[in-house]
């Protein structure tokens, strides 16, 4: 059994149960049970020593350690210090994945856990759903992301708002810019001096190759068929680029005074970063009313990355826009599918 997952039923009359993580973390560790690699528990209130156990079965300091790759703490009352001494467990343990979808972590949560997760390099998935997040923590999550591995980074049901929401991008835009303008222009009327002459210089070196490696291609393909090579896997960078990225129910809208400039500032956004990412594989937008000019704007953007021969990006947008520029922009997008359950938002 590699999954493990702590559930309570509802109360019942006259039965009275004790929600506590503290007996399964025993069993475990009393039975040395190293073969769980996810670790799920619904609906507690943990005590701070329960959060104490829990984080020193998961760093790899003692004489046993146990691998757990994906640690979900659905709807669970987490204090500061917990959210603090669990964001450096993370860092110290196997985790790559890391959900609290429900938790009212707020904002002081998001930069406690940016002090445990500062420089990790092995959590690539971060699910932050429903967890009372203000337009305030957009600059949080911006630091989070740029000084993390984080690839996957699910913050819907929350309210970070158009001002939230464009800090977050902006990060991620500047990065992609940045990246662009560093790549060198293969074409030679762009080259210096120096430029020209290693590139003629790998021209005789790749036809001397192509010599010797007719003579030994025989002999070289009857050893590959014998030995097979195996790949390193090297450790995932830290920087700020995302594979995806959702944005669901977060009050990204129109609505209100100065809200459709602002509104219009973040589809602007995004769009540069649908444009310029060549690692954003989905984006979801959905439950945001953008208007109908920002839904104009990410469809010429999805239009001009099928022109690049980009990869074709997974979106999720309102139906609240024009029924032509909705039905132009699935056309131009790819299918995403449900994989997390909506559940009721946690009580503050």
């Amino acid at each position: 059994m590699t999954k493990i997952t702590l559930a309570f039923p509802k109360d019942t009359p006259g039965v009275d149960v004790s929600r506590s993580l503290r007996p399964l973390l025993l069993a475990v560790r009393d039975t040395r049970y190293r073969h769980g690699r996810e670790l799920i528990a619904w609906d507690l209130s943990p005590r701070q020593q329960d959060v104490a156990d829990l984080c020193l079965l998961l760093e790899k300091r003692g004489r046993t350690e146990y691998p757990f790759r994906r640690l979900e703490l659905l709807d669970c009352r987490l204090d500061a210090w917990s959210l603090g001494r669990l964001g450096r467990a993370v860092a110290l343990s196997s985790l790559t994945s890391l959900c609290l979808d429900y938790t009212p972590v707020g904002e002081e949560g998001v930069r406690l856990l940016l002090c445990g997760l500062e420089g990790d390099n092995h959590v690539l998935s971060l699910s932050l759903c429903y967890c009372s997040l203000g337009p305030d923590s957009g600059s949080l999550l911006a630091a989070l992301v740029s000084r993390s591995a984080v690839r996957d980074l699910y913050v819907n049901g929350n309210d970070l708002q158009c001002d939230g929401a464009t800090e977050l991008v902006n990060v991620l835009v500047e990065h992609e810019e940045c990246v662009a303008l560093e790549e060198p222009s293969p074409h030679p009327a762009h080259m210096t001096g120096k430029q020209r002459v290693r590139l003629v210089g790998l021209h005789c070196q790749v036809k001397y190759t192509e010599e010797q490696d007719s003579i030994f291609r025989g002999k070289k393909e009857k050893e590959e068929r014998k030995v097979k090579r195996k790949s390193v896997a090297t450790p995932p960078q830290i920087g700020p680029w995302l594979e995806k990225l959702h944005l669901s129910d977060n009050a990204i809208d129109t609505y209100g005074p100065g809200r459709a400039t602002r509104a219009l500032s973040f589809a602007e956004n995004i769009c540069l970063l649908i444009k310029l990412s060549t690692h954003l594989t989905e984006l979801d937008l959905s439950n945001n009313h953008i208007g109908d000019l920002s839904g104009e704007l990410l469809l010429e953007a999805l239009q001009e990355r099928r022109k690049a021969a980009m990869t074709v990006l997974k979106i999720r947008v309102s139906t609240q826009m024009s029924t032509d520029t909705f039905a132009a922009i699935l056309k131009n997008s790819k299918e995403m599918k449900n994989v997390k359950k909506r559940r009721k938002k946690a009580k503050k």
